[in-house]
């Protein structure tokens, strides 16, 4: 990496353009929502941080067509032993407490306390609105931010997170990591978006969010919604 790339100029800048667009036009979520069993104001506010950056060092496997190699999107692995959500691959985030001054502040606290970034090389893009999770209680708020110094990450706190990661956004494109999930549950078959990552599936909330982004953006390249995968879900939870 470049230090103009590390900078944002060149693809990586377009990308981080690309991302404020996205912001400032926002997202539809009406597919997602039509979906979830209650109203969409309903839950505990809550917010992710959804942070885009230039990975040093290990570019991406897939020629990505609409991102460029080093382009990569910060995911944990949550702990197994977690009430909710155990074991999936998220994004950093969690509660809004009455401290933070909004979703922004509460999902970069959120990530610091989880991965041990430094906020200071953080550049909060904006928000893409609330989102209801009912299976948690909570309204999600999708914070978009880019990485313009990035910073050491790990696992803080093993109670939270089993795995702090980097990913290439152009091996979650790859049409040969795309796979719709199944999840069965109350005798109805529930689908959506997931994306292999190594030996992990990335689904549920954060692959609705990433594929939604990613269909916004224009950088989905086409890839065989046929093809399923069991939703990993950890035994004797459901």
């Amino acid at each position: 990496m470049t230090g103009n790339r590390a900078k944002g100029t060149g693809a990586a800048g377009t990308a981080r353009a690309e991302l404020t667009a996205l912001v400032a036009r926002g997202v539809s979520w009406g597919a997602y929502t039509a979906r979830v069993p209650t109203g969409p104001a309903s839950g505990r506010p809550a917010a992710v941080l959804v942070l885009f950056g230039v990975l040093d060092g290990l570019p991406a496997h897939h020629a990505g067509i609409a991102v460029p190699a080093d382009l990569d999107v910060l995911l944990v692995g949550r702990a197994s032993t977690l009430t909710h959500h155990s074991g999936q691959v998220a994004f950093p985030g969690g509660r809004i407490d009455t401290t933070d001054a909004g979703p922004e502040a509460a999902a970069v606290r959120e990530a610091v306390e989880e991965t041990g970034l430094d906020a200071g090389g953080v550049d909060v893009l904006g928000t893409l609105g609330e989102l209801p999770l009912p299976v948690s209680n909570h309204l999600v708020t999708p914070v978009v931010a880019w990485w313009s110094r990035p910073s050491p990450v790990d696992v803080v706190d093993v109670r939270e997170s089993a795995a702090v990661f980097r990913t290439p956004v152009a091996d979650l494109l790859d049409p040969e990591n795309r796979r719709t999930a199944t999840l069965r549950r109350g005798g109805a078959v529930h689908r959506g978006p997931a994306f292999l990552v190594g030996r992990d599936v990335v689904w549920g909330f954060t692959a609705i969010v990433l594929s939604t982004m990613f269909d916004e953006l224009d950088w989905t390249e086409p890839w065989d919604p046929a093809r399923t995968i069991a939703a990993p879900v950890p035994a004797g939870r459901s």
